[in-house]
């Protein structure tokens, strides 16, 4: 992989590491780290087509007694979803005072059918497959999208479809809501997130 990014969270304790080429779309794999709820570690591959359109997504979470995996794979505009489950993190969580998390996967794989992007949770890299597809990091303001994506939870790596607004606020910048929550997000020149309040920030090689 020819490039290379790493953020550290802003809202807990954690990090995410991505190694990617963008030269035809996005490929990408990437570590993620985290201590809320519980402590984890987040592994992750990610591939587009050439119009960065989301085609392929696997993420495997790990914590202490448990392991969940989650692959989602795009074809004739339709999602398939597969899941494997390890241990128990519903118990991991019980026991730090938490709710259980839910199971991985959907059950009802045809609520995704409009998704075009996969957002991983916590995970800046994953914003950049909007920011991209819909040519936004150079785009005049205010101009919003609203889309649906196929948003995997984690440590549970449950996958909703989500509703999301991206809204071009100049060149670098774009505003980003679903439901109640929005943040307005700094990109660099190539569109990958620089900083996303409340969330991560990029750190960058000395």
């Amino acid at each position: 992989m020819p490039k290379s990014l790493f953020w550290t969270r802003t809202d807990t304790a954690g990090a995410e590491h991505a190694l990617f080429d963008d030269g035809q779309g996005l490929a990408a794999r990437g570590t993620m780290l985290a201590v809320d709820p519980v402590p984890w570690t987040g592994r992750y591959q990610v591939s587009t087509d050439p119009a960065w359109a989301t085609t392929r997504v696997e993420v495997e979470v790990e914590g202490t007694g448990w392991l969940r995996s989650v692959r989602l794979e795009r074809a004739a505009d339709r999602w398939r979803v597969t899941t494997a489950e390890q241990g128990d993190l519903d118990g991991a969580l019980a026991a730090a005072g938490y709710a259980p998390a839910g199971l991985p996967g959907t059950d009802d794989p045809d609520r995704l059918a409009d998704a075009l992007d996969v957002d991983l949770g916590g995970s800046p890299l994953f914003n950049a497959l909007p920011v991209h597809r819909l040519g936004l990091a150079g785009a005049p303001a205010d101009r919003s999208h609203r889309i649906t994506v196929a948003w995997v939870l984690v440590p549970s790596l449950m996958v909703v479809a989500a509703e999301q607004v991206y809204t071009s606020l100049g060149p670098g910048r774009v505003r980003f809501a679903s439901d109640t929550y929005s943040a307005e997000v700094e990109l660099d020149g190539e569109g990958y997130v620089l900083r996303y309040p409340g969330l991560a920030e990029r750190i960058d090689p000395r």
